[in-house]
């Protein structure tokens, strides 16, 4: 007990008051839940809305800040709200009008905002509302929507000087649609928003059917449907908060697995879950990778735009699995959220918590009230007004009476009074015959007043009809909400899942395993790998860009391939940062490839050009290469494991390398094309392996003015078992020659030449350092080899832009003059890979 101590003046001993401090902190407690769970926190089940929005709305409606009006300042909004209705502060007021208008927060926004009005997730605060400005949408005007009909009760404000409603008309189930988020005393909410015509559809079930169940109902509505879309994990959660009110469900990110660039693949996020911002994302991501708690994500980018919209590019690096990565992104970033449904909402000013049919009812119930009152309203003002048109039309019968009546009588009292006393007419009808202009009475507007007064005798029984009637007001109510959805329902945007649709016996791994595959090389410069050592996909139709092969190598996904330059570089390179190509690709399967001058960097001053690709297998029989001046050498496979590059052979200056290939069991035979048509092939056996410091040997002998314009090895093939019958241009056999004749005159790429196709079994092996054997007898005007390759048929020919040229069948002749070709052709390649592989070509682009 709280008690003086001292005696108070007398003048202060009757203002002293003894209390209990226990019962005047219950009483003061009490108070203040009251307040926050009636005036703040709370919304009404029948409009959704607290008390806060329901003012923002009904004083935006009473300024008139309609959809076909221009925006006005939020400042001014606010200090309307605040000074009429609303007794707090104006950061509540404004942290609910922008939150009214955030199209990631709101199903339907209720507040059409211009300016910055926040972010998704609230990473960015929205501006000071001297900045921002709003009106109302058209879907706001549905809350509002016959207001001034009498539809609602309306009570004091807090000063009692102005009026306010206790709830709003609601056109339709703004509390489902939007959902509801509050803290109160000892209690508070959360709830999801739905879909508009999903939740209307269930409302005309209710109407249409009032035993309708639970089950019913979730077949119309069978899920929330967020703002920011997303997909939710597992149904068992939502059906029980549809039927007692609580639940909670998994909401997860929308993500596509893309080509981000041409040497990765990416996660690309357009849809988060719920209340989930980009930042949060994002800052979360980083923090994992450099805590190491999550592997393989290379970069990531935000490119949210107001275009595209939300767009987060997790960037990976190679030989991780995106799956992998994604399910580590599902569990330890808010990219998987959870979300608790806890359905409370004031009904008859007290707080229940509420399931998915009693939410309905009571706006069903709401509705129906609002509907009614209005008929009522409306019957009323049409009878009111039928009463004075019928004393308009007694009037009109006599005119000259009532004029004559009028003109006798001392003042507008007695003029009444006589008036009613004459033509039974009531005191209504009397003021107004007296306050019409005499102008009216005339015959047209008696015809005009007929027909209003049948007008009204019409609208007056439709109503009384709707009013005496249930089910005509139930229907009524009905058609409101079909139209209203017909207009204002869109497509759902969250999908719905009973779970992930992954049964998983083991974890999946998240690096990419070692397996075989094949790393190609296109005459066209694009890379790209094939799983295991299958030949890449023989085409059956037409071709987009031509699919040459000048290069393969076979390897590991996770071991490294080697690029062999012209200059007598050899260039590590991770298999597993090249693009796999699909299996389903029939024609063009290394379109979907890279370009090389993505993996690595060339000379581009000294013209620098890729002859071949070469495992980095040191247990291989090395690679042999050849250069334009004719020097041959087969390099050991002791390279260097330190360095990203290195030279494999010194070069004489002026000379490069015209070609390399990896060798396999070592007794390929090697294969030199000169400028001057001379093709020299001999076995490889006879090379001795040399160090990469070593200069190499003589590999044939050069005429003056010649050079080497293609170098290789192919298979060891006997000339008696060659298989030639099949060994056309376009059809799979044994190795081809092929060489294109031109003038040495020309410009480069202007010719198309005469091209020949030969089995490599018409030439003979001869020893090293020899000239050769003839391989194309040039006609007139034809004096160089602008082209050579050898290597396994099908032999293909492109131009600069991977489009294909038709090669000539096969000539058996050795030293025939070939056919001229349609068009100059730039690289000439394989279509198969096949075992062992060969060099490369000059031509390579």
């Amino acid at each position: 007990m709280a008690r003086t101590t001292s005696h108070p003046p007398d003048e202060l001993a009757e203002q002293i008051v003894d209390i209990d401090v226990g019962e005047e902190m219950r009483g003061s407690f009490l108070e203040y839940a009251y307040s926050v769970i009636y005036q703040r926190a709370l919304p009404d089940a029948r409009d959704g809305l607290k008390p806060v929005q329901r003012r923002i709305l009904y004083q935006m409606n009473e300024m008139g800040l309609r959809p076909d009006r221009a925006h006005v300042k939020c400042a001014r909004v606010v200090g309307e709200v605040m000074g009429k209705l609303h007794p707090h502060g104006d950061a509540a007021i404004y942290d609910a009008l922008v939150r009214m208008s955030q199209s990631f927060a709101m199903r339907v926004p209720l507040v059409d905002g211009h300016g910055n009005f926040g972010s998704l997730g609230g990473d960015d605060a929205p501006a000071a509302m001297r900045y921002t400005e709003a009106r109302l949408p058209p879907a706001a005007q549905l809350m509002t929507a016959s207001i001034d009909e009498n539809v609602v009760d309306f009570q004091p404000n807090y000063d009692g000087q102005e009026q306010e409603p206790t709830t709003l008309p609601a056109a339709f189930p703004n509390l489902l649609v939007n959902g509801a988020s509050g803290i109160a005393v000892g209690m508070a909410t959360n709830m999801a928003p739905h879909n508009l015509g999903e939740v209307i559809s269930a409302a005309r079930l209710l109407l249409e059917r009032p035993d309708a169940g639970l089950d019913e109902l979730m077949e119309l509505v069978p899920g929330p449907d967020l703002p920011t879309g997303g997909t939710i994990i597992g149904l068992d959660g939502i059906r029980d908060a549809y039927r007692t009110g609580r639940g909670t469900f998994r909401t997860r990110a929308t993500v596509s697995v893309e080509k981000v660039s041409a040497r990765r693949t990416g996660l690309v996020v357009t849809e988060l879950p719920y209340n989930v911002g980009p930042e949060k994302v994002v800052s979360r991501i980083k923090e994992l990778v450099q805590a190491k708690k999550i592997q393989g994500i290379a970069d990531l980018k935000d490119l949210t735009d107001r275009n595209q919209g939300l767009r987060l590019v997790i960037e990976l690096k190679n030989g991780f699995n995106p799956e992998a990565v994604l399910e580590e992104l599902y569990r330890l970033t808010p990219m998987e959220e959870s979300f608790g449904i806890n359905n409370v909402a004031l009904v008859d000013g007290q707080p229940q918590t509420l399931g998915l049919r009693e939410l309905l009812t009571v706006y069903v119930d709401h509705r129906l009230d609002v509907v009614r009152r209005r008929c009522e309203h409306r019957r009323t003002k049409r009878q009111e007004r039928l009463h004075l048109v019928d004393g308009l039309l007694v009037a009109l019968t006599n005119i000259d009476e009532i004029i004559a009546l009028i003109r006798d009588s001392d003042d507008t009292a007695t003029a009444r009074s006589r008036l009613m006393a004459t033509f039974d007419l009531s005191e209504v009808q009397a003021r107004y015959i007296l306050d019409t202009p005499l102008r009216r009475l005339t015959r047209f507007d008696r015809l005009e007043l007929e027909r209003e007064r049948d007008q009204l005798h019409s609208e007056i029984s439709e109503l009384t009809a709707i009013l005496e009637s249930h089910p005509k007001l139930r229907a009524l109510v009905s058609d409101e909400l079909k139209d209203l959805a017909r207009e204002y329902a869109n497509p759902r945007r969250t999908q719905l899942v009973e779970s992930d649709g992954v049964t998983r016996t083991a974890a999946m791994p998240l690096e990419v395993g070692d397996d075989p595959c094949t790393v190609v090389l296109a005459t066209t410069g694009m890379l790209g790998r094939t799983a295991g050592s299958a030949p890449m996909p023989q085409h059956t139709g037409p071709r987009g860009k031509h699919d040459a092969i000048a290069s393969s190598a076979e390897v590991t996904v996770r071991a490294e391939v080697a690029v062999v330059t012209d200059l007598g570089r050899m260039i590590r390179l991770p298999v597993v940062e090249i693009p796999e190509l699909p299996e389903t690709s029939q024609s063009a399967p290394l379109a979907s490839g890279a370009p090389l001058s993505e993996f690595v960097e060339l000379d581009a001053d000294a013209g620098e050009r890729p002859v071949a690709l070469a495992a980095l297998d040191e247990n291989s029989a090395g690679v042999v290469v050849g250069t334009r001046q004719g020097i041959v050498k087969r390099v050991t496979a002791d390279y260097p494991s330190h360095k990203d590059d290195f030279e494999i052979i010194p070069l004489r200056d002026g000379d490069r390398l015209a070609g390399a290939t990896e060798l396999h069991s070592g007794e390929e035979d090697v294969v030199f094309v000169t400028s001057e048509a001379q093709l020299l092939r001999f076995g490889c056996g006879n090379l001795r392996p040399q160090g990469r410091s070593a200069g190499g040997v003589t590999g044939i002998k050069l005429g003056d003015g010649a050079e080497v314009i293609w170098f290789g090895a192919v298979a060891n093939q006997d000339e008696d078992t060659g298989d030639t019958a099949g060994a056309a241009a376009g059809g799979t056999g044994a190795a081809l020659v092929v060489t294109v004749a031109g003038s040495s005159t020309a410009l480069p790429g202007t010719q198309p030449g005469a091209a020949k196709v030969t089995p490599l079994s018409a030439f003979p092996r001869k020893g090293r350092a020899t000239g050769g054997v003839r391989c194309h007898r040039f006609l007139k005007g034809e004096d160089t080899l602008l082209f050579g390759w050898v290597g396994p048929g099908p032999a293909r020919a492109a131009r600069s832009d991977g489009s294909p040229v038709r090669l000539p069948d096969v000539d058996e002749r050795r030293d025939g003059s070939g056919e001229g070709l349609p068009r100059p052709i730039a690289s000439v390649g394989s279509g198969t890979v096949p075992q062992p592989q060969r060099g490369g070509n000059r031509a390579t682009d």
